[in-house]
């Protein structure tokens, strides 16, 4: 399955993200043996959980951007270091490759209207999320399970993504805050038998 998008230019208006993940909506009744090979790769992927994330930055207006992803790992603890990919595609690549700061906010598991929200074309994304300001005046997400305040370290082509790689500055963590998960096409929860 795919994890959250980056390229909210995939949704319809009103879709959510859940509902655009679910294989029967990936069905093309003729796919071209590519498209086979790319569904089963994002299927194999889909078995993976990982956690669910919105990056937070300024653009070089100073408007605040924002997208969903769950391409997130640590990469060193000295010094701390994380990284993450977004599609080359995406319209607010430019904002974060120029970005100084940003921030990755980890969603708790009440929050999918925010990964829906993130994901979406909705040109207001920010509009009824609280924020908090971060280093470099990044919008923090408030009430996540954890966020990290990077500064932009590096960045590098991987394919048809930009892979980041970032320096955190300061990080928090919610520890009544149960994560958000993605796996196999679906949001869930810790301790979700479902």
């Amino acid at each position: 399955m795919r994890p959250p998008l980056d390229t909210p230019e995939d949704m319809l208006p009103g879709e959510s993200v859940a509902a655009l993940l679910r294989p029967e909506s990936m069905l093309d009744p003729s796919p071209t043996p590519r498209e086979m090979s790319c569904r089963a790769f994002r299927d194999a992927l889909g078995g993976f959980a990982t956690g669910v994330t919105v990056l937070t930055a300024l653009a070089p207006d100073g408007q605040p951007v924002g997208v969903t992803i769950s391409s997130f790992n640590s990469v060193s603890l000295q010094p701390p270091l994380i990284l993450w990919s977004l599609a080359c595609s995406s319209p607010r690549l430019e904002a974060f490759r120029r970005a100084r700061h940003y921030a990755v906010n980890v969603l708790a598991a009440d929050q999918e209207w925010i990964s829906d929200r993130f994901a979406s074309p909705d040109p207001d994304r920010f509009a009824g999320v609280r924020t908090i300001v971060g280093i470099g005046d990044v919008p923090l997400l408030d009430a996540c399970a954890a966020s990290f305040e990077c500064s932009s370290e590096a960045h590098y082509p991987g394919g048809d993504h930009v892979i980041f790689l970032g320096r955190v500055r300061r990080f928090s963590r919610n520890e009544l805050a149960e994560p958000l998960i993605f796996h196999a096409g679906r949001y869930r929860v810790l301790g979700d038998g479902s």
